[in-house]
């Protein structure tokens, strides 16, 4: 075996396995910082050494024989465990940890909590980035991420953190204004906040019949920081995570209306490369969330209700 292996070029494996992956020798070079030509030398020499053909080439990109689609298997998990063992040893404990996520999670949930990290891991330097841009962690725009979805995310390990529910929130003052509030219907004449789409469901979870013509809201941003903060300066009413805001609802800086906050479907999850699940940085943040997590009070109850409350 070892003879084998000494016959073949760490290097034409490299190469191999990004023209897999991208499906194209264009695509690989770019990647690699190479030439076109020579990512296609690589891989003719590399198929003339194994006597069969690894790809079909097509015009603008190339299709993986079924030679090539086992070759390319352990191409990418063998590169991955490369590259893992790599970054572990250069990163030992020590480093940067870089985490994605979107700026309502960043900013009303995980912040608050980071410090504690940091203190139980005084030799890792945080860099947190909130933004709504999905970054590629198989390429190392991150090392990390916590994302809204179902979980499934191809080549990436997914653990869950918590629902994605919503509720609806106003101020105190806006209350004062414009409430009491009665019945969940009561809400259909009032200012909202947010895409229409997000009400409707909250709407029809209060057993109420949405508006079919809904006027246009007041206002509707990409992130729900941004409408939560409108509502709290009296604006009008927000749909918003009570995870999120617990702490807002729990001082009266936002008040809950009604106690109804409905799944929106899936749910947020802490992310990252299958072949770094045993960098050490990444475990130590991990163990460290998933405790956090289980000791919130709000995602323990809104995960045991089913986004429901009575």
């Amino acid at each position: 075996m070892a003879d084998i292996l000494a016959s073949y070029s760490l290097g034409a494996i490299r190469v191999f396995e990004a023209a897999a992956r991208l499906k194209s020798f264009t695509r690989a070079a770019d990647e690699l910082g190479v030439t076109q030509a020579a990512v296609s030398w690589q891989v003719k020499t590399l198929e003339q050494r194994l006597g069969q053909p690894l790809f079909v080439r097509r015009v603008r990109e190339v299709d993986l024989t079924p030679a090539g689609e086992r070759l390319a298997r352990a191409a990418a998990e063998s590169m991955g465990l490369l590259r893992a063992a790599l970054s572990d040893l250069v990163e030992a404990d020590q480093g940067v940890l870089a985490i994605t996520t979107m700026q309502s999670l960043a900013n009303h949930w995980l912040a608050a909590r980071l410090g504690a990290f940091q203190l139980a891991h005084p030799m890792i330097a945080v860099r947190l980035e909130g933004s709504h841009v999905l970054r590629d962690l198989d390429r190392g725009e991150a090392d990390l991420g916590l994302r809204a979805g179902d979980g499934d995310w191809p080549g990436l390990a997914a653990h869950f953190l918590m629902p994605f529910v919503q509720t609806a929130l106003c101020s105190p003052e806006f209350l004062a204004r414009h409430g009491p509030f009665e019945r969940p219907a009561d809400l259909l004449n009032q200012p909202r906040i947010g895409a229409s789409s997000e009400w409707e469901i909250w709407f029809r979870a209060a057993g109420v019949a949405p508006p079919q013509n809904p006027e246009a809201p007041r206002l509707a941003a990409d992130a729900q920081s941004i409408e939560v903060a409108s509502a709290l300066a009296g604006q009008g009413l927000a749909v918003g995570s009570p995870i999120f805001f617990a702490a807002e609802i729990a001082s009266g800086r936002l008040v809950q209306p009604f106690d109804i906050a409905p799944h929106y479907g899936g749910g947020y999850w802490l992310v990252y490369p299958k072949d770094r699940r045993r960098v050490r940085k990444i475990v130590a943040f991990r163990d460290w969330i998933l405790e956090a997590v289980a000791a919130d009070p709000a995602i323990a109850r809104h995960a045991a209700d089913g986004g429901q409350a009575g």
